[in-house]
């Protein structure tokens, strides 16, 4: 008899477990999540809408993600707060405009005269990238995932053009992250403003030059308007935006759906450096034939030098202000040297020679 009662509650047991597996694969989870873009953004609204077929997709339907966009929820830069509080459960955003809350998050979008994004992603995905930025967002309630990269960005939309540094003093320019401490430190006035607003910024004298991303976002924004002298970057030489997901929602997720979740996000941040890049290049060769007003510029040598001078000071400054961003600075500077050494030999030497037999023609 005591045989039969255990064995008839090991298989309750087991019935009841595979029961409850069986249910939690049916189960169809809805997540929330907020975008610091306005609605039908190209690209990076674009990256958020793909992540979000793919993952209810491959999921069979069990797994669907509501964007809602700016105009919506009201507060572009607020991404960060909502989904630390679970107001949402998932955010895509720019991880530099939390550097006033966390300042260790600005590492993880772009530095200026940083990696490339080919580096950049194999610094996240084979170095200490990936652990570093969890670090930084554990004590946060969220979990952070590369979002989408543009590439090198270009170097702003400019009233007047930069003769020297003289030229720069007191200067007011939207430039968000690192790159705008490091133009402080060169007479800049910088300021972050959001995306729907930058033109009329500039239109109204608010700023005197902006960045945005390049040649395909920045002509829709109609900059080129506005602004005569375009200049070639420097600052972001590939900027990767975020998927951020609430640590509890996550954790709620069964091991497959998290799974789904992840290899969605990571194929949708892939997908949009591509079309970053496709869509950059058709935006370039029409600035010549259709906006001749438009200066294509590089800054000034000493204005490059002063620049990267400050960065090299700041980059001191934060690591040793704190053992954590000590940590990130040293894991870049040592993964941008040793990658850029095989980018060198590679990439470089590839451009550098078809420039020589291109000109020989």
């Amino acid at each position: 008899m005591k045989i039969r009662s255990v064995l008839s509650a090991t298989v309750l047991a087991v019935a009841t477990t595979l029961a409850s597996a069986q249910a939690l694969a049916q189960e169809t989870f809805t997540l929330k999540m907020a975008e610091t873009w306005g609605p039908n953004f190209p690209i990076f609204g674009e990256a958020t809408k793909s992540m979000a077929e793919m993952a209810e997709k491959m999921s069979n339907g069990r797994l669907k993600i509501r964007i809602d966009s700016a105009n919506k929820h009201k507060a572009p830069f607020g991404v960060f707060d909502m989904v630390k509080a679970g107001q949402y459960d998932m955010g895509h955003s720019a991880s530099y405009y939390w550097k006033g809350k966390v300042p260790n998050t600005l590492f993880f979008t772009s530095m200026p005269f940083g990696m490339t994004a080919l580096e950049q992603y194999a610094w996240f995905y084979y170095g200490d990238g990936m652990d570093l930025m969890q670090e930084v967002y554990e004590p946060h309630n969220m979990l952070s995932f590369p979002g989408g990269n543009t590439g090198v960005q270009m170097g702003g939309w400019f009233r007047k053009e930069i003769k020297s540094l003289e030229d720069l003093e007191g200067l007011k320019m939207r430039i968000p992250g690192f790159a705008g401490e490091v133009f402080a430190e060169v007479g800049v006035n910088p300021t972050n403003i959001a995306p729907g607003e930058l033109y009329t910024a500039l239109e109204r004298n608010t700023i005197d030059a902006t960045e945005w991303v390049g040649p395909a976002l920045d002509l829709r924004l109609g900059f080129q308007q506005i602004a005569d002298y375009y200049y070639t970057g420097w600052h972001e030489p590939a900027t990767e935006l975020q998927f951020l997901v609430n640590k509890r929602v996550w954790e709620k997720l069964p091991a497959d759906l998290q799974e789904i979740l992840r290899v969605s996000m990571r194929t949708a941040a892939y997908d949009m450096l591509i079309q970053s890049q496709h869509e950059n290049a058709k935006a370039w060769a029409s600035i010549k034939k259709e906006h001749p007003n438009v200066q294509i510029k590089t800054f000034p040598d000493d204005v490059f030098q002063a620049m990267y001078a400050a960065n090299k000071k700041l980059l001191k400054e934060a690591a040793g202000n704190d053992e954590l961003a000590g940590r990130i600075v040293k894991s870049l500077e040592s993964y941008q040297e040793d990658s850029r050494a095989y980018t060198n030999i590679a990439d470089r030497a590839y451009l550098n020679t078809m420039a020589e037999v291109e000109g020989d023609e």
